[in-house]
């Protein structure tokens, strides 16, 4: 699994994402929700990859680490 940091393409307006999720759409879909409710922000779950508004890196990789997820920081 691997969490980045994006702003191309979304008007220089950070968005984290996780990419490489091993769940089916509907587990990828109520992860999602509670990995939003955590850092309190929007975001979605689609194609396999989970996208959360704002940099929330460090947040996101500490709690998919204590939930048992192999996570790499990729990009910058």
């Amino acid at each position: 699994m691997r969490v980045k940091r994006e702003v191309a393409g979304r008007r220089g307006k950070p968005v984290t994402t996780i990419h490489g999720v091993p769940l089916a759409s509907d587990r990828l879909r109520e992860l999602a929700g509670e990995l939003k409710r955590r850092v309190g922000s929007g975001g979605s779950a689609k194609d396999g990859v989970i996208e959360i508004q704002g940099d929330h890196r460090d947040v996101l990789i500490a709690e998919l680490e204590s939930r048992g997820y192999t996570v790499k920081r990729a990009g910058g």
